[in-house]
């Protein structure tokens, strides 16, 4: 039996209703605040808060798994990563139209609340879902 502790990464996802992922991974890229970062097993121990969009799980150098999340704050440990998110959603279930629906709400409600922190993060969220969609969200 192999040591999974040198091999693998814990990866848990945790929103405030559910614990979302737990599972063995090759590597996980987390959206911090400063930039992705990847965690492999032995990673330095990290406290960052991330920002909105797409986490990647990897096993055997692929992809497997593609999450969204409305940001939320990661921690890097000797066991593995935990991420604490807003919310989150498969990247296969976000349609292209939806995120852009979503940006041009959002953008309605900045115009008519200019000074608004939660205005400014709900586009700042949906531009980040319009991305992991696949679409452009510079429309205006």
């Amino acid at each position: 039996m192999a040591d999974i502790e040198n091999t693998k990464v814990l990866f848990e996802l945790v929103t405030p209703m559910v614990l979302a992922v737990s599972e063995d991974v090759d590597m996980v890229v987390v959206p911090g605040v400063d930039g992705d970062f990847g965690v492999l097993p032995g990673h330095t121990p990290v406290l960052t808060t991330i920002r909105p969009g797409v986490i990647n799980m990897y096993t055997e150098s692929k992809v497997t798994k593609s999450l969204f999340v409305e940001g939320g704050f990661a921690e890097v440990n000797p066991q593995g990563c935990i991420v604490l998110a807003e919310a989150v959603i498969d990247v296969a279930e976000i349609s292209a139209g939806d995120a852009q629906a979503r940006l041009a709400t959002a953008r309605d409600e900045l115009l008519n609340n200019i000074n608004d922190a939660s205005a400014k993060n709900e586009v700042k969220v949906a531009k980040a879902m319009v991305m992991a969609a696949g679409g452009n969200s510079t429309q205006h």
